[in-house]
This record gives C-alpha cells, sequence and structure tokens, in this order.
C-alpha cells in the first residue's frame, strides 16, 4: 500500500491553494474551480471544495475547517531558512517559531487559514535522519 495523498475540504479553495503554493513554493495543478492538487516528491496535497462531498455521499462525510486532530507534515532542507522566507507574511498563522523537538526534528508549526496545523520539519539528529530515510 501506498500513500498517494491527503485531502483538504475548504469552503475557499482558492484562499487555502494560496497559502499551501506560499509555504510550499510550489504551484497546484487545478482540476477544476473545486479541485487543485500540489504534488511533492512523497505524495499529494488535494484540496476540494465543500461542494465535491456531494460526490462522497453528501455534506455529512466531512465538515471544512473542522479538523484538530491531524498534523500536515512538509519536509524541508532547513526549517530556519524557511520561517525566514516566510515570516514578514505569517501572521496568526504561527504557532510556535523554529523549534527542536525531544525526537530531533527541528520544526516551524503554522496554522493555514482553516485551522489545519501544519509543520515545517528537518531532522537534526543523526538518528532522526537515520529514521526519516528509511523506506
Amino acid at each position: 500500500m501506498h500513500l498517494a495523498s491527503t485531502r483538504i475540504i475548504t469552503a475557499d479553495v482558492d484562499r487555502l491553494v494560496a497559502f499551501y503554493e506560499a509555504v510550499t513554493g510550489l504551484s497546484a495543478t487545478r482540476y477544476t474551480p473545486d479541485f487543485a492538487e500540489l504534488r511533492t516528491t512523497g505524495a499529494t496535497l488535494a484540496v476540494g471544495s465543500t461542494r465535491t462531498l456531494a460526490l462522497f455521499g453528501g455534506d455529512a462525510v466531512a465538515q471544512a475547517a473542522a479538523n484538530r486532530s491531524a498534523i500536515i507534515e512538509f519536509r524541508v532542507g532547513d526549517v530556519d531558512t524557511e520561517y525566514a522566507r516566510l515570516a514578514p507574511d505569517l501572521g496568526s498563522a504561527l504557532v510556535q517559531p523554529p523549534t527542536t523537538m525531544p525526537w530531533g526534528n527541528r520544526s516551524l508549526l503554522l496554522r493555514d487559514p482553516d485551522g489545519t496545523l501544519v509543520n515545517l520539519f528537518a531532522p537534526v539528529t543523526a538518528e532522526a535522519e537515520q529514521r526519516l530515510d528509511q523506506p
């Protein structure tokens, strides 16, 4: 099995896609006004409008801007460099500035416009590097 993508449901596709394009430096592919994808080397982050819920059984299947249990994580080369690049525009999106975690990652924690936590991280210890480079 292979994790292919994570999809976020939102009431404002344009706003959420713009946030993730700014954070990742990638351009999203917009298939329709209701669906876009940001493809990274490891997986895809999909953004779908609440209007797409009808295709999955209706509005009760998912609720936009209601996540309080998942963190979307992007491995980056250098957390402090990313922080310097993003800092001028972060405003209230910043949850925690770059911090070294006990498990050996340096992390920058943000909150996207819909409230989902986003972690930009890089391993900073040999143990973390080894753990993250295993298939």
